[in-house]
């Protein structure tokens, strides 16, 4: 495993699109593109498979040092008001296309840190969203929360209007981690919010972890795994630490040195896993472990997992609609991100634009594609046996994957593709290989977080 992990160890997308976004189109599509698009895929799915809402609530109070999200980091919640009231009007513009009802199947509110906002505000905006819309009797709504700002006020509010899953960034309880990243919890603050979250009827709570983290040790992870097994959260997220400095600054707080190497991090992974198989949990894809008895489970061996921009899902929806500064939107066709400044995502609002900067117009080719690699990532398993289902591309990565084969990590068919156990940690350079779209384009600057 060993030598497999020093040749894989290499700088790949973590697929939750097709194309990956360092390879959209250099023109994004145009604002009547884009409404064609929302619009094809919304009468043709919204009866069906409903929608899926991602809203992105940048602000924190603080900057974590480890994060790769787009934040804004203020003390001043004065900002709240102003930017409810752009993500609402963001929404109408959607509404407008519509000519039907959305049906909700999904909200997800991301960050940042959701919950620095208050009770009263998140309550005005999400009773704005559903103002307009259906929500469907099994829709999942769900929402990430920083454990020292959640207040139970948070929590009841959140309840109320619908939301039933919860997700906790916990990363890691070594308080020498803990302060190089600049997030601070106690196991006392984690175990406060998932109690009362259960209390109120919170049906699934997931916690954040990550390994890789500077200074990160097996003691640390066996702690922190002991304390996690003890609270007994029904999915976790153990995900690889993406270090882009180039990307994001405030991880220049450490250096390269401080972070394990590429055998130890895979080290700390294993013995991650390993506990947590131990305790029941059960991998999902890559990077997710959920309780038998937990929906994220239940719908990968039911052969319905969904993957996007939001992770694994179990709503496979074909349009999602982001919603806020930096988020992304998926027609299924298409892909469109909005801006990541709020000056300028206001800016395009005031104008009664959608307030997008880069996007993708999908081909037949990334079409076929995306479905391959979809598969491959929530089943292990994809197949091409219709001519709808065949690109030439296909065969490209078929000869990368030979080598694989031969050591284990894939069996290969005249059609087909089965990833292995010994080859799940490798799922991402699996779906490499049939990255068209990064075969095309040489790379003068790093791009993606190393697999490992």
């Amino acid at each position: 495993m060993t030598s497999l992990v020093e040749k894989y160890n290499v700088a790949v997308p973590r697929y939750t699109s097709y194309p990956t976004m360092p390879f959209w189109d250099i023109n994004p599509p145009s604002q009547v593109d884009w409404k064609r698009l929302v619009k094809e895929t919304f009468n043709q799915t919204n009866l069906i498979d409903g929608i899926s809402l991602y809203i992105h609530l940048p602000f924190c109070e603080s900057l974590c040092t480890y994060c790769g999200c787009n934040t804004r980091i203020t003390i001043n919640h004065a900002v709240e008001a102003p930017y409810v009231n752009a993500v609402i009007n963001e929404w109408k513009l959607y509404l407008d296309l519509f000519e039907s009802k959305p049906m909700i199947k999904e909200i997800h509110l991301g960050g940042g840190t959701p919950t620095f906002f208050s009770p009263n505000n998140l309550q005005f905006l999400l009773s704005k969203i559903l103002e307009g819309a259906e929500l469907a009797t099994d829709a999942e709504l769900s929402f990430e929360a920083h454990p020292n700002n959640t207040s139970f006020d948070h929590l009841q509010t959140l309840y109320k209007v619908g939301f039933k899953r919860l997700s906790l960034g916990v990363q890691d309880f070594d308080p020498l981690v803990q302060d190089v990243i600049n997030r601070i919890q106690t196991v006392e603050d984690v175990k406060r919010v998932t109690t009362q979250a259960r209390g109120l009827g919170y049906t699934s709570i997931n916690y954040d972890l990550i390994y890789g983290l500077p200074f990160q040790s097996k003691e640390g992870i066996i702690n922190t795994v002991k304390e996690v097994r003890n609270l007994r959260p029904d999915r976790i997220a153990f995900y690889s630490y993406a270090h882009v400095p180039w990307i994001k600054p405030g991880q220049r707080k450490f250096t390269e040195d401080d972070l394990p190497s590429g055998e130890q991090k895979r080290e700390l992974y294993e013995l991650g896993r390993a506990l947590l198989e131990e305790a029941g949990y059960l991998e999902v894809g890559i990077d997710h472990f959920a309780l038998a008895n937990d929906s994220l489970f239940d719908a990968m061996k039911r052969g319905k997992l969904h993957r996007n921009f939001m992770g694994y899902t179990t709503n496979t929806t074909k349009l999602l609609v982001g919603l806020g500064v930096s988020s992304i939107s998926d027609s299924w066709s298409g892909f469109v991100q909005n801006e990541k400044k709020l000056k300028d995502y206001y800016k395009y609002l005031d104008a009664n634009e959608f307030p997008f900067f880069k996007g993708h117009e999908l081909s037949e080719e990334d079409l076929i594609l995306r479905r391959h690699i979809l598969n491959l990532m929530c089943k292990y398993y994809t197949s091409w046996n219709q001519v709808s289902e065949y690109t030439p591309a296909l065969d490209r990565g078929m000869k990368k994957l030979i080598e694989m084969e031969e050591e284990g990590l894939v069996k290969l068919d005249n059609c087909s593709i089965q990833v292995l156990d010994v080859g799940k940690p490798f799922l991402r350079n699996i779906c490499f290989a049939l990255d068209s779209k990064a075969d095309l384009q040489e790379q003068t600057k790093p791009t993606f977080s190393k697999s490992i």
